[in-house]
């Protein structure tokens, strides 16, 4: 995910750090590089033509503070700039009918069922339903994702759009659900007749929000598409799909500015639960190289119990880390998601992914070879001999010589963390950061 920017802006940056003045020709030539990695992301030409506008009426119209090199105090300004043409502040999705609208093949339909499974998770009360007459296979699909995510669906009643929309929010008053998300039609294209009747659903149910649903590949030509939507119907949010197979980043840096329409989740994969809050600051983050680490930790916190992370931070504090403890954190780290996705999030990894080779399939093999490996070997690894890793490759289907790769990279990270020993704590940058 914004793999082109991150590479792009890095390069940019890189540069700066010979920089001893805050000069026109250091600011033009860092903006020239910025803006062909801008356009080459697909970014809409007037919001980057305003981005770059405004980030140089910042860095030359005043002082670098004290403490800050020239480096520091640009890249800054380009942060918090774009921040703000990102987003600002977070926008939470208001309670009550949620109207999804949108053409087909987005991830409509999909994206609806993976957030009532978000939503259900932060303990709100979530129903769905569909008002799509002419593609009875969408209700089916919405049926089905209700039942795998395990909220209510509302079987459409009622002879028209309208009147099934009606009946839904009716029944969702009467059950006190908090979200009613309520699936329309889509097209191939824009027509008047698929306009006209979201405006009566629309005026029907008296919508908390109107979300549109975009492919995030297709940059400009969505942000057309939602720009029609937005003047017939009056947006108030948008949801952005397959963000994890988007190297480039145009739409999601170009609908708040564009538009002035929040983006309020996005897609990051297949299944169900590969669906995120919009956070314009960590989105930043993530292009300029600093990672993610608040999202890092929040995934970490859904799949890592808390008297487990304690438990390994202990043990760990006190280097007393053992395999057994190794195995266990190959397990969080395999439950946490693909790997990529992971370094993604780790401050200055992401613009140097293309040229990381992640292979999971090590992580299996480690695990297998401790898996062999007897309780007490686990905990005391100094008895392993020769007899003992010919017993442990042989019962995990590895050789000699991958066994003692893995009791090496074990012994590599008992030297860190007896390091660790005794610290109280690890400092957090903050912003102003240094390049």
């Amino acid at each position: 995910m914004l793999e082109l920017l991150t590479e792009k802006f890095s390069n940019a940056f890189s540069r700066l750090r010979k920089a001893r003045k805050v000069t026109d020709k250091v600011v033009n030539d860092t903006l020239r590089e910025i803006k062909l990695a801008l356009l080459e992301a697909d970014v809409d030409y007037e919001v980057a033509k305003k981005f770059l506008k405004r980030v140089r009426e910042r860095v030359l119209g005043s002082d670098v503070p004290r403490g800050l090199s020239p480096a520091d105090f640009i890249v800054t300004a380009v942060y918090e700039e774009l921040v703000d043409i990102i987003g600002g502040e977070r926008e939470d999705l208001s309670r009550g009918v949620v109207l999804f609208v949108g053409l087909q093949g987005t991830g409509k339909t999909t994206t609806i069922g993976k957030l009532a499974l978000l939503l259900k998770k932060s303990g709100s009360t979530v129903a769905v339903t569909s008002t799509d007459v002419r593609r009875p296979a969408a209700v089916d699909q919405l049926r089905k994702i209700a039942e795998r995510v395990g909220v209510p669906f509302y079987e459409p009643e009622g002879r028209s759009p309208v009147d099934m929309a009606r009946a839904s929010k009716e029944r969702a008053l009467k059950e006190g659900v908090d979200y009613l998300l309520l699936d329309t039609a889509g097209r191939l294209h824009i027509d008047g007749e698929l306009m006209e009747e979201i405006r009566r659903i629309k005026e029907a149910v008296s919508p908390s929000e109107v979300i549109y649903v975009a492919d995030a590949m297709q940059g400009q030509t969505a942000l057309e598409t939602a720009r029609a939507f937005h003047e017939s119907v009056n947006l108030t949010g948008v949801v952005l799909t397959k963000m994890d197979g988007d190297a480039r980043g145009g739409l999601a840096l170009s609908v708040k500015e564009a538009l002035g329409i929040p983006i309020k989740f996005i897609g990051v994969g297949e299944k169900m639960e590969d669906i995120e809050p919009f956070y314009p600051d960590r989105i930043a983050q993530r292009i300029l190289g600093l990672g993610d680490i608040q999202t890092l930790a929040e995934k970490a916190r859904e799949v890592i119990p808390e008297d487990k992370a304690q438990h390994i931070s202990a043990k760990v504090m006190a280097g007393e880390f053992d395999l057994e403890d190794l195995r266990e954190l190959i397990r969080m780290i395999r439950s946490m998601g693909p790997l990529e996705k992971l370094l993604a999030m780790v401050p200055g990894v992401g613009a140097q992914l293309k040229h990381i080779k992640v292979d999971e399939k090590q992580f299996r093999k480690m695990e297998a070879i401790i898996n062999s490996m007897t309780p007490e070997e686990r905990r005391n690894p100094r008895i392993i001999n020769m007899s003992r890793k010919k017993r442990i490759a042989k019962g995990s289907g590895t050789t000699i010589s991958d066994v003692n790769r893995v009791l090496k990279r074990y012994e590599e990270m008992r030297k860190v963390m007896r390091k660790l020993k005794g610290m109280s704590g690890i400092p957090v940058p903050r912003f102003p950061f240094r390049i």
